[in-house]
């Protein structure tokens, strides 16, 4: 029995997604490699140099971003994320195989580069081949990967430390081998998975393009009338972009529409870190330490977060699609600000190592675990989401570039800023983060409009047309789509056809 359309396009998906584990596992298992016995006595690297081995990976991130974008455009979808898998594997090679701490910097450098290219490009290959009805389940399963690729990297540095001796270089040889595996997989089969049906009607290969469509939403069958219908929409929608607009970068800056998705792409990007998700991931360890839990007990209530972070983003993939994205985003804010406000408040009234601060710390854990269930219900995945799904077909591969990029360069900062805050004002410094979901919350409320169930075509006219205030927009005006007509004008020609033959 052959599978459902839908289900097909989620398990294309779901294989594209092992980039996304990469990401998870990689900044997951450096933290414990690093820490082993074995990799102190063998490299002795100072505290500044442990830092660099985590900001030269997002500092290669970014920069793999960058490059990305461009490749997307001209060498197709497909073949970008094998680059940036082959990449990986050179970089994670490096890594395991390390005899000086430059060697180890340089595979930090290339992993961050092959993770650079991957998470920009995957959620946008998702959303040019999921059906508009599931498009927001589909490009949430990059948050949901990467959660598993943390999981999994947690359990698997734990079962190192523990088995290993501490003069043996598996420690940290075995659990940074083991990302190997997964890019070597995603590089061998990649190109044997369809090719985004818009990049190809976009180079002119119209044909191969009406194919993979069929392929993705009939089972094959080209004159199915959704088929027809979106391969019109696609091809209109690409034929006005060639004489109109999205010629260049610069196009990005100087087209009213465009830019007001770039600002939406890269502000959401930003406010995901200004959340405080690195930051109270950085800091919660410390508190756990400080209230005189083992490190193998730390360890396990990581996991537990972890776990409830996976349930989340479980949940938004099932129910994104329902639900839309832009009260996702306003709720998730809100709730990410309530929990650092009673996570401030403890931290103020009871600071860590005070003699009388255990049942606050406590309680403190358990806000953590609220917070990542907020953020990995919301905010998390729909920061892949919607900058994937918001762009035009000639402008996508550029504008999600940037958006990560955008990513990675918030990310490194807060990386670096939050241990010196933390040591110098303590928990004032999460008051910052307070106050950015607050406003996080506020800007998407007044700015971002609804895009759920929209096709990608569609987008267009919804930035150019809808009021850049948009409590103010009536979404009556935007309900009907074009796809729906020229589906009802395919079924109705089909008809007219039918019935002369008859």
């Amino acid at each position: 029995m052959p599978l459902n359309p839908k289900v097909y396009q989620f398990l294309v998906s779901i294989f594209a997604s092992v980039g996304s584990i990469l990401y998870g596992y990689d900044l997951g298992v450096i933290a414990g490699a690093i820490a082993s016995p074995d990799f102190k006595s063998r490299f002795n690297p100072t505290t500044s140099e442990s830092g660099a081995v985590v900001s030269v990976f997002t500092g290669g991130a970014f920069l793999g971003a960058a490059v990305a974008g461009p490749l997307g455009d001209i060498l197709g979808r497909r073949l970008t994320i094998l680059i940036g898998a082959v990449i990986f594997l050179f970089g994670g090679g490096l890594q395991t195989g390390a005899q000086t701490l430059d060697y180890f910097y340089a595979g930090r450098v290339i992993a961050g580069l092959g993770v650079g290219f991957l998470v920009m490009i995957i959620p946008l290959y998702q959303a040019e081949i999921a059906h508009p009805s599931i498009r927001g389940g589909v490009t949430a399963l990059q948050q949901f990967m990467l959660g598993i690729g943390a999981l999994v990297a947690s359990w698997t540095t734990y079962g190192c430390n523990r088995n290993f001796p501490d003069d043996s270089s598996r420690q940290w040889r075995v659990s940074l081998g083991i990302q190997i595996v997964p890019a070597g997989v995603l590089a061998l089969l990649i190109m044997l998975f369809p090719e985004s049906p818009r990049w190809l009607i976009d180079h002119g290969k119209t044909d191969e393009g009406l194919r993979t469509l069929a392929k993705l939403h009939a089972h094959g069958n080209e004159q199915d009338t959704w088929v027809q219908a979106e391969f019109d929409q696609i091809r209109d929608q690409i034929s006005f972009e060639h004489e109109n607009e999205a010629k260049s970068y610069v196009e990005l800056f100087t087209n009213r529409s465009s830019f007001r998705r770039l600002l939406l792409a890269t502000a959401i990007q930003a406010s995901v870190q200004m959340t405080g998700v690195s930051a109270i991931q950085y800091y919660s360890p410390v508190i756990f330490s400080q209230i005189g839990i083992s490190t193998d007990n730390t360890l396990k209530y990581q996991g537990i977060s972890s776990v409830l972070a996976l349930i989340a983003q479980a949940t938004c993939i099932a129910l994104i699609d329902k639900t839309g994205r832009r009260w996702a985003m306003i709720g998730g804010n809100l709730a990410n600000c309530l929990f650092f406000t009673i996570a401030t408040i403890m931290l103020a009234v009871f600071p860590p190592g005070s003699t009388s601060n255990a049942s606050a710390s406590w309680a403190f854990i358990v806000v953590t675990w609220l917070y990542n269930i907020s953020f990995s219900a919301t905010n998390g995945p729909l920061s892949w989401i919607v900058p994937a799904e918001i762009f035009d077909t000639r402008t996508r591969s550029k504008g999600v570039s940037i958006g990560v990029m955008v990513s990675f360069a918030f990310n490194t900062m807060i990386g670096q800023v939050t241990p010196i805050a933390m040591a110098r004002i303590g928990w004032k410094f999460y008051i910052l983060f307070v106050v950015c979901n607050f406003t996080n919350a506020v800007y998407f409320w007044a700015t971002q409009p609804e895009t759920k169930k929209r096709p990608l075509e569609e987008m267009n006219y919804l930035f150019t047309n809808a009021p850049w205030f948009v409590p103010t927009m009536s979404m009556k005006d935007y309900e009907i789509h074009d796809l729906e007509h020229r589906a009802e004008e395919v079924e109705r020609k089909g008809s007219i056809t039918r019935h002369a033959e008859l």
